[in-house]
């Protein structure tokens, strides 16, 4: 085996970062010093940093510095003492890393050298985004420590702390802070920080399996050397993890693996990390140790209270307690020693995370739990050393702090499971991408030479992969061979398996049910439609709603009112004691004044703990958004759930939306005599230049057409790039497309106009009474008339219909009777657009509105205050998407749409649209009666803990109760919030759901 000081080493490029070309790199060396030009001054010194581990003043400072300048070669030595960090500038041909970590070794330290941020190769320009796991925050003021923290930090741009996921998201400036230097704040304020992953596109992963010695490492060292457009590098021998950053221009993830493995002889075993797989494993671990620790407090607690308890019913086991041994009795010596483990060996973490906490001069449950039961203990000790010294015998309350440690403990595992729960979204949808996948090799001839099974994260796009029956599709792609049902309920939410053929369109992490498929990746890694919704329920997590920030406002100020209003407390009780205001038999048997207003002192500063009121908000989004992801509702924020559920207007773009986005001709008709074959030839070479939806449904009429009756081009007609080329349409030229009125071009020098009423008015070309009566007709029947002028006459008109979705109307009336107003937009003419809203209910229409202006519509609906959102699909909709209060964005549509959307919907289904509003009601009214949960034990417990009714009723609240109490709050906060997963969609959508045969 290697030795210890070896088990973390940096392996880094020299100089080939600097140069873009990846030829130049040279050689990596890892056990040699890393030879960058910023680590190297112009004196030929080098200068590294060591993390010094048990410095607790300036004098272990001085005596640090004072070791490292005694070693020859050390130029200068400087020590910080609150970063625990030494920075030394040194002669490396004099002097190597390792002598200086065990010059402070020596000198009684802990030291660790750091690894050098990396500066080589050009740093990415803007910024990067990472995420940090954030352990010990206890409550909302833990999230505002951190968060005011990490802002305060040179080239932070933005951080957001969650408080249930114990995730922060931190954009930063890679030259100016490292990652490295937002962990060890994150840890300086007194939390457990690592870091997950960041936006980096050129840094990967592994696990690495077979390297266990020190020849192993310099194995390693060697192929990793060979390899072309490696930068840097890093291996962790006792986790196994190597950190790779490399030239994405000259090498990829796969070809690594390959070249490790390959230049191992397959010694080495590569596998990419997953960063969800180890936010997974720290939640597990989270639960176990308060698990663990509770466990211990509770077996260490149970003799306090037989003793109490118990035994004075037992003569014989109750007179071994009361022999004296030495000053005290053996029973409080007992006591004593058992809640001395419970409170400094098992409640540690709360003296550390409380000191940290004061340090950075905030407070939080960790304070309130280390006053209170430091309180309880140190009045116990005072308590039995007076007795010892004056032979008088006060009552001692070491189970007043045992159990209170233990119930905390109890509620932060209680907590620790449900939070687990809260966040089984996100692992449910990391589940579903597959571990490996069947790549198919080819050889030069397109001919499967070979299969290979590969990690499902090096897919790379193009490759070509086999799905076997039973087996999850690996990653977004178009099918090239065979045909299958696939079930992509666990993604869009449909129940129904779509049938899949050639080119058609597959999405990773869904289930191939019966053939075999060749599918080629065309979407992988971060661009897969699983890593996108992934992304975006991670994102919504992270986000706070606004009413969140009330919250967060009263945990900052809530700590230091409930200390002052213990010792409020403590001296209102003691000072009515001394005057007598109170009789002495109210006073517990042979206590006094001090002891009986100290109780009520002590269970008010435990019992005011703010933890439940900082998890009432973010527990309830997190699981509404893994709900909505399980209904086909992608939501992208609790912001955007607050805004939904106070939602006055929704408002339609018709086209795609509440129709199904296929328009079709139904109806072609000439008004010169012009046979209804060359209409349709001459009208179809207008619009096939053409990208609307209407031009290539009216090609695709005339094709139809064309075809049908001239049987010998038939074998054309199954691909149109063929037909255009086939000579049955006329030679176009000078094409025009005019946005909100047609087309116009020319076709053997005449001029040939494809559009509105509008166009044609435009071009000075009159439409006779004959003509305008049949488009009126046309559009009083909810279909769009389409006019055609050739040569400066209006030779015929088509009618278009887009049909309306089967569920339109029954959604437009379920949204009626939850008392939204339904309103449509479209660039139709009136009569069409209020055919269609007359059809599905709707009775306010904004008609021929160009698409620019679909972001006035929605403003002029926001004018009263009150709250819009828009449903739209089209790269057309999105500035009225980003304009509304609420976006939805059909997820059949645009990128760009789903961009600019606040709810994304998955299934391309209109029910949608009541169950995201639904569920955001529900939500909120959820995290209402969170508030409750989370005050009412604060309200109403802390007037009774601090013995407003001991007076009239004598009931007064113990500290261990109190301790309960605080932790059945988070609890039931927690577990109110959990209730969301049994939200079902209005009954309304689910009749919908029914298909008639």
């Amino acid at each position: 085996m290697a030795p210890s000081r070896s088990r973390d080493v940096q392996l880094t490029s020299i100089a080939g970062a600097e140069d873009d070309d990846a030829g130049d790199l040279e050689e990596v060396r890892l056990l040699d010093s890393y030879d960058s030009r910023d680590g190297i001054d112009d004196g030929g010194m080098r200068r590294i940093q060591v993390r010094v581990t048990g410095m607790t003043c300036a004098a272990c400072s001085t005596s640090v510095e004072s070791a490292l300048c005694a070693v020859d070669g050390v130029i200068t030595a400087s020590v910080a003492l609150l970063q625990n960090k030494a920075d030394v500038v040194f002669n490396p041909a004099l002097v190597k890393d390792e002598d200086i970590k065990n010059a402070i070794e020596d000198a009684g330290f802990e030291a660790e050298i750091l690894p050098e941020p990396s500066t080589t190769g050009k740093m990415p320009h803007g910024t990067l985004v990472g995420q940090f796991i954030i352990g010990g925050m206890t409550c909302a003021a833990c999230v505002n420590s951190v968060e005011g923290i990490l802002r305060d930090l040179p080239g932070i741009k933005r951080a957001v702390v969650a408080l249930a996921t114990s995730l922060g998201e931190v954009e930063y400036d890679p030259s100016v802070i490292g990652k490295d230097d937002i962990v060890n704040a994150i840890e300086d304020a007194g939390f457990e920080g690592s870091f997950v992953q960041s936006s980096e596109q050129d840094k990967v992963v592994f696990e690495v399996v077979g390297v266990y010695s020190l020849i192993d490492t310099q194995v390693l060292e060697g192929v990793l050397g060979s390899i072309k457009g490696v930068r840097q590098f890093r291996f962790d021998q006792i986790s196994g993890q190597l950190d790779i950053v490399f030239d994405p221009e000259v090498l990829s993830p796969r070809y690594l693996v390959d070249g490790i493995e390959g230049g191992s002889n397959g010694k080495f075993k590569l596998r990419v990390r997953n960063p969800y797989t180890r936010m997974a494993s720290k939640d597990v671990e989270e639960s176990s140790t308060m698990f663990r620790l509770f466990m211990s407090s509770l077996l260490l607690s149970i003799p306090l209270f037989f003793m109490k308890l118990v035994c004075p019913h037992i003569p014989m086991i109750y007179s071994l307690l009361l022999r004296r041994c030495g000053p005290f009795l053996m029973g409080d010596w007992l006591k004593w020693g058992l809640v001395s483990i419970i409170q400094f060996v098992i409640g540690k973490r709360f003296y550390i995370a409380a000191t940290r906490a004061l340090k950075n001069g905030s407070t939080n449950m960790d304070v309130l739990v280390a006053v209170g039961t430091t309180a309880s203990y140190a009045y116990s000790v005072c308590a039995l050393l007076y007795g010892a010294l004056t032979g008088f015998r006060a009552p001692v309350y070491f189970e007043t702090s045992a159990m209170l440690i233990t119930f905390v403990l109890l509620g932060k595992y209680l907590e620790c499971l449900a939070k687990g729960k809260t966040s089984d979204a996100i692992k449910k949808l990391v589940e579903l991408a597959p571990a490996t996948a069947l790549l198919i090799i080819k050889d030069k001839g397109g001919r499967s030479i070979e299969e290979k099974e590969i990690d499902s994260l090096l897919i790379q796009p193009g490759d070509m992969l086999k799905v076997l029956p039973g087996t999850k599709i690996p990653a977004d792609g178009i099918v090239t061979w065979g045909s299958s049902y696939v079930n992509e309920s666990m993604v869009t939410g449909e129940a129904v398996p779509v049938q899949k053929e050639v080119n058609a369109s597959v999405i990773g992490g869904t289930i191939n049910l019966h053939g075999v498929l060749h599918i080629q990746a065309t979407k992988v890694g971060s661009d897969t439609v699983l890593s996108q919704i992934i992304s975006l329920v991670e994102t919504a997590q992270m986000s706070k709603a606004p009413i969140q920030k009330f919250a967060d406002y009263v945990a900052s100020i809530f700590v230091p009112t409930v200390v002052s209003l213990a010792l409020l407390t403590f001296f209102s009780w003691y000072g009515a004691g001394s005057v007598g205001a109170y009789p002495e038999e109210w006073l517990p048997e042979n206590g006094n004044h001090f002891v009986f207003a100290l109780m009520f002192s002590i269970a008010v500063v435990v019992i005011a703990c703010p933890c439940a009121l900082g998890l009432a908000t973010p527990t309830a989004v997190m699981v509404a958004t893994g709900v909505g992801a399980n209904n086909g509702v992608l939501i992208k924020g609790g912001d955007a759930l607050e805004r939904a559920q106070m939602v006055k207007y929704v408002i339609f773009d018709k086209t795609g939306t509440l129709t199904q986005g296929k328009a079709s001709v139904t109806t072609a008709k000439t008004f010169t005599g012009m046979q209804r074959g060359e209409f349709l030839r001459l009208v179809a070479s207008a619009e096939a230049s053409s990208e609307h939806p209407l031009a290539q449904a009216i090609v695709e009429y005339a094709r139809h057409f064309h075809f049908f009756d001239d049987s010998s081009a038939s074998n054309g007609a199954q691909n149109g790039a063929k037909e255009l080329k086939s000579g049955w349409l006329f030679d176009v030229s000078d094409f025009i497309a005019l946005p909100g009125k047609g087309v116009q071009c020319l076709i053997d020098g005449k001029p040939i106009l494809v559009g509105n009423r509008k166009l044609m008015a435009e071009s000075g070309i009159d439409i006779s009474d004959e003509v305008e009566n049949f488009v009126v007709e046309l559009e009083e029947s909810a279909r769009t008339g389409v006019l055609v002028a050739y040569d400066g006459i209006v030779i015929g008109v088509l009618g278009i219909s887009d049909p309306l979705k089967r569920e339109a109307s029954v959604v437009i009336e379920g949204l009626q009777k939850m008392g939204v107003r339904p309103v449509m937009v479209t660039g139709d003419n009136r009569r069409t657009a209020r055919a269609v809203a007359k059809e599905v209910g709707i009775q306010d229409v904004r008609a021929e509105v160009m698409p620019a202006g679909k972001a006035d519509v929605v403003q002029s609906f926001q004018k009263d205050g009150s709250i819009v959102a828009m449903v739209g699909d089209g790269i057309n909709d999105s500035p009225a998407l980003a304009a509304a209060d609420v976006g939805m964005a059909i997820g059949a549509g645009t990128d760009i749409a789903i961009e600019a959307a606040d709810y994304v919907l998955m299934r391309n289904n209109l029910e949608d649209v009541i169950t995201a509003i639904d569920l955001s009601r529900k939500t909120f009214s959820r995290i209402r009666l969170n508030y409750v949960f989370a005050m009412v034990y604060n309200v109403v417990a802390i007037p009774v803990a601090a013995g407003a009714l001991y007076p009239s009723l004598r009931i007064k609240l113990p500290p261990w109760v109190a301790g309960a109490c605080m932790a059945l709050s988070s609890v039931s906060v927690v577990c109110s919030s959990l209730l969301l997963r049994r939200y079902r969609r209005p009954r309304l959508t689910q009749i919908l759901e029914i298909v008639v045969e």
